[in-house]
């Protein structure tokens, strides 16, 4: 997002020609229609379907279902067909400079993508007294499978040494100046996150890739970017793109490891290539269709709008802290605000409790510490994560809410 952006975000939230575009692709979320009395604000555990997905996948299964890569009749021939077109469907929605280099393939989300880079990659990679820098504070998901290699590699008399990425105190953020002194002649890998899944932060990857060099892989953690903001592979010169499909507006059990092939051996998951999700490929290739054309852009300044606008109202009650960068609070910052991500707490109410008071008027939002690594935050509290389909008046009546519990 440029600062032209952010500034128009910021000095005018939701002009009319974004709430006219947001009203009718609301209305094409059934579950969202058909449940008025409720808000759902909990897009960065799993987001909502729209109807073309669900037809997608009802279409696949009552017309073409079969086993793909085995059979040479015409259904199994189009489910085999499927998914090399959902292949291709990623790299284009990823903005893929040479497609016919990178390869695209298929996981039950983000953790077993993640893991499969580490355990079938990463050990061809490394040798006794190499380094990787991996985040301490992000997702479990983006630190525990670094360090079951360590173990796995340690096991064979291979040490590894798995070195912290470094943050910036006071925002939550990763500290580049500091990342570029971690990094030394040995480190072979870093693993990133590009949006925290707390704090709501994107992290700015750009600055990661000039702090480490041009020739060491990079790995991102994608979950609560695809789909949500634009992810361009030529802009972000990773080495992977790793995404959970149910994230992004299709099913669960579905995702992908995209691999850029260009530094370090191929990669290619380990064991035998077990039957496909197709019907998950058929709902994923349906999310990118609809996710272009309602406009990644779009979507990523609604959501920020939509988390600034909580954002500004929690700053003005004394009983909530909001966790994260505390400079992009104030509409009049320069920091970039969230993405569609605020995690808060109440004084004196524990984030379960809060859990239950917010469904009572009909809010459903995530109540735990949030699956955060170890450096990560400690006690429990409140994410409200929005997506496409949520409006500024249930911001506002959230705010109403919470107001009453000062």
């Amino acid at each position: 997002m440029t600062e032209e952006d952010v500034s128009l975000i910021r000095e005018e939230s939701f002009p009319e020609d974004l709430s006219r575009w947001q009203r009718p692709l609301r209305a094409m979320f059934p579950i969202i229609a058909e449940h008025p009395e409720l808000v759902y604000l909990d897009s960065a555990a799993t987001s909502q379907k729209p109807r073309a997905v669900l037809d997608a996948v009802q279409t696949y299964l009552t017309t073409v279902n079969a086993n793909a890569g085995r059979g040479t009749y015409p259904w199994a021939n189009a489910s085999t067909a499927l998914l090399e077109d959902t292949r291709a469907r990623i790299k284009s929605f990823f903005a893929d400079p040479a497609p016919e280099r990178s390869d695209v393939f298929f996981t039950s989300g983000t953790t077993a993508g993640l893991r499969s880079v580490a355990l079938d990659w990463l050990p061809g990679v490394l040798t006794d007294g190499d380094e990787i820098v991996v985040p301490f504070a992000d997702h479990q998901a983006n630190l525990v499978p670094w360090l079951d290699l360590q173990k796995l590699l340690a096991a064979r008399g291979v040490r590894v040494t798995v070195r912290e990425m470094p943050y910036q105190a006071a925002s939550g953020d990763y500290d580049p100046a500091a990342l570029a002194e971690t990094v030394g002649p040995r480190t072979r890998f870093v693993a990133a996150t590009h949006v925290h899944h707390v704090y709501g932060a994107d992290m700015n990857i750009q600055r990661i890739r000039r702090a480490v060099g041009p020739e060491t892989p990079i790995c991102l953690d994608a979950a609560q970017s695809v789909g949500h903001l634009p992810v361009s592979v030529a802009d972000l010169d990773v080495d992977f793109v790793v995404f959970s499909g149910h994230k992004a507006l299709a099913l669960p059990g579905s995702g992908a490891v995209w691999a850029r092939q260009a530094r370090g051996p191929r990669f290619a998951p380990g064991g035998w290539d077990g039957t496909p999700n197709t019907a998950g490929a058929a709902g994923l290739a349906a999310a990118l269709d609809w996710l272009e054309a309602a406009g990644t852009d779009r979507i990523e300044r609604w959501t920020t709008a939509l988390a600034l606008r909580l954002t500004d109202g929690l700053r003005k009650l004394a009983p909530y802290q909001v966790l994260g960068c505390q400079k992009s609070l104030d509409p009049g910052s320069g920091v970039q605000p969230r993405c569609g991500i605020v995690t808060f707490r109440h004084r004196d109410i524990g984030a379960h409790d809060m859990g239950f008071i917010l469904f009572s008027h009909g809010f459903m939002v995530r109540t735990d510490d949030h699956c955060q690594s170890g450096a990560g935050e400690k006690t429990s509290s409140v994410r409200v994560s929005v997506h496409v389909y949520n409006t500024p008046e249930e911001i506002d009546r959230l705010l109403d809410v919470l107001r009453t519990l000062e």
